[in-house]
């Protein structure tokens, strides 16, 4: 830069018709910032980043300004730049904060303080984890969560567990008399203390249902095959149902036990064909002493029945023999002749041929007197 300058003076000082050039000063292209105009008053155009003549800009700020003054908070937080940013409507986001946090603590009021019991249901309240009341149909007011929780429970419903599962394998037990068989059953239960179903026993379903098992095992194993299959079911589920509520009650599940009922009870799969044959053969003996017996029952009624006309016959033999002894051949060529065919001949004449073979009962007329037959 040094050297340019060096030279630019020396060939200055030479006459030459150069020396008009370079004794010009350089020029700004938007002039020299003097004089009015802002063109340095040489006529070149004027700087745009200058303040136009007059000393006033555009007044009406374009849609980029209005738009960057909105989003710095109209100038309001501190300066330009300055503040938070605002939305429409001239809410800052803090106070949309403190009102979306205001909304939220409120809804957690309404869902945690107030519930509404059905009428087949009750609430168990809970103070901090522990037991501190219960709450009966209708609407009531308790302390916001976590500080009392309500648990609703139906304490209507009618629980049905079956026993095997649906889908599950066989139930095989051992009976009294030391056979096999697979029986299936249902219990209905439902809940009578929500308090202890709640917080007595850790798992209250699975607890009944290993209660059920237990005591059907207990009772099948005091009975006999044919009781269970047959006429002893009714007092097997009884037996069953009173010893699960003494172990339920034992354990304070607060579960009430409403009935048993055996759905099923057959020999188990393997010999169960055999089992229908033994069965089969059972039922025909029994009918076949049913027959018997009813044939036995026939005869000895009808040797009775003879015996007794017997008796009556003698006491009136004793009382007129002769009449008897009379009165009893007549009824007996009765009978004899009843069934047979007959050809009576009326004296004074007889027929020298009769044909007995397929001739029919008849009474012949009397022959004329002086004649021939």
């Amino acid at each position: 830069m040094m050297i340019s300058s060096a030279w630019r003076e020396r060939l200055a000082a030479l006459p030459s018709p150069f020396s008009a050039l370079f004794n010009e000063k350089p020029r700004n292209p938007w002039g020299d910032g003097g004089g009015s105009g802002g063109n340095g008053g040489d006529g070149g155009p004027r700087n745009p980043w200058e303040v136009p003549p007059g000393g006033k800009r555009n007044p009406k700020p374009s849609a980029l300004d209005e738009f960057i003054r909105r989003a710095r908070g109209g100038g309001n937080g501190g300066g330009p730049g300055g503040g938070l940013p605002r939305f429409p409507g001239g809410r800052a986001p803090r106070n949309l904060g403190l009102i979306g946090a205001g909304l939220i603590i409120a809804l957690w009021l309404v869902f945690t303080c107030f519930h509404v019991i059905a009428p087949q249901q009750q609430g168990v309240i809970a103070s901090f984890g522990r037991y501190s009341g219960t709450l009966d149909p209708g609407i009531s007011v308790t302390l916001p969560a976590p500080i009392q929780t309500v648990t609703k429970l139906d304490v209507q419903q009618t629980h049905v567990d079956d026993f095997p599962k649906a889908g599950g394998s066989q139930n095989l037990m051992l009976t009294g008399d030391q056979n096999i068989i697979d029986l299936a059953y249902a219990v209905r239960w439902n809940i009578s203390n929500p308090q202890d179903y709640l917080y007595q026993i850790a798992q209250p379903t699975e607890t009944v249902r290993a209660t059920a098992e237990s005591a059907m095992r207990a009772v099948i194993a005091t009975v006999t095959f044919d009781d269970v299959i047959s006429k002893g079911r009714n007092d097997i589920e009884q037996r069953v149902q009173d010893q699960m509520q003494a172990v339920l009650d034992r354990y304070h599940a607060g579960v009430r036990v409403i009935g048993v009922s055996i759905k099923q009870a057959d020999p188990p799969a393997d010999v169960i064909e055999d089992f229908k044959k033994v069965i089969a053969a059972q039922q025909e003996a029994v009918a076949n002493s049913n027959r018997a017996s009813t044939y036995a029952q026939q005869v000895i009624a009808q040797a009775q029945g003879e015996a007794k006309k017997f008796d009556l016959a003698y006491e009136q033999y004793k009382a007129a023999p002769e009449v008897t002894r009379r009165r009893m051949y007549y009824e007996t060529m009765e009978k004899v002749l009843a069934n047979t065919n007959k050809t009576i001949v009326e004296a004074p004449g007889v027929v020298p041929y009769l044909p007995l073979g397929g001739t029919k009962a008849r009474v012949l007329p009397a022959p004329q007197a002086g004649g021939a037959q």
